[in-house]
């Protein structure tokens, strides 16, 4: 294996949109569990992850659907400020880190994705490529997704394994060709790598 692919979310980093949701509710007479199937259930979060509408664009219609008494500059603190590292997984980048190209491919968003390449830059500065989603225009498990990770993984498909919590993104992974891990807390990831080839 010459490339390791990391998602972000709930790999390198754990996130809670409840965070959010808990610095909102006085904003508003619209309940937490409606906010949320709101904002990160359906076609909203898709077009914003996906580059198809823009941050200004995105928070005005979190201000209007969800009745929010607040303005963009705190709604934008409010989304972004969500998350917290896994040490485990930090830790095994810091070891991996000079040996197998690293790749970072995200689902995420400019307001989240604006906080957390300052928040993480010591582990971020490890990867020799990152890949998000609203740049390329393209979620996971989309291909067109997969396909500019293995533009910085470089070599042949297989030679690149990719770690995901979704097993829907796994699934999308090992069709594009990478092997692949599904990635939970606490798991042997670093024994999983080496069965899979990876020098540790």
């Amino acid at each position: 294996m010459k490339t390791v692919i990391f998602d972000f979310g709930n790999v390198v980093a754990f996130f809670d949109h409840w965070k959010t949701l808990n610095r909102l509710t006085h904003l508003t007479d619209m309940p937490a569990k409606e906010m949320f199937d709101t904002v990160y259930v359906g076609q909203l979060e898709d077009d914003f992850e996906s580059g198809k509408i823009n941050d200004r664009e995105f928070l005005d219609h979190v201000i209007q659907l969800c009745r929010l008494k607040c303005d963009r500059d705190f709604l934008a603190k409010s989304i972004a400020d969500i998350f917290e590292p896994n040490p485990e997984v930090c830790d095994l980048i810091d070891r991996l880190h000079g040996k197998v190209r690293l790749v970072l491919g995200s689902n995420t968003n400019p307001v989240h994705a604006a906080h957390f390449v300052t928040q993480f830059e010591p582990i971020l500065s490890r990867f020799d490529g990152i890949v998000m989603s609203h740049q390329v225009g393209a979620r996971k498990p989309r291909p067109e997704f997969f396909a500019a990770c293995h533009r910085h993984a470089g070599g042949r498909p297989d030679e690149s394994v990719f770690i995901d919590d979704l097993p829907a993104n796994i699934a999308g992974a090992e069709a594009f060709g990478f092997r692949s891990i599904v990635y939970r807390a606490g798991d042997d990831l670093a024994g999983k790598l080496r069965a899979l080839g990876v020098a540790l």
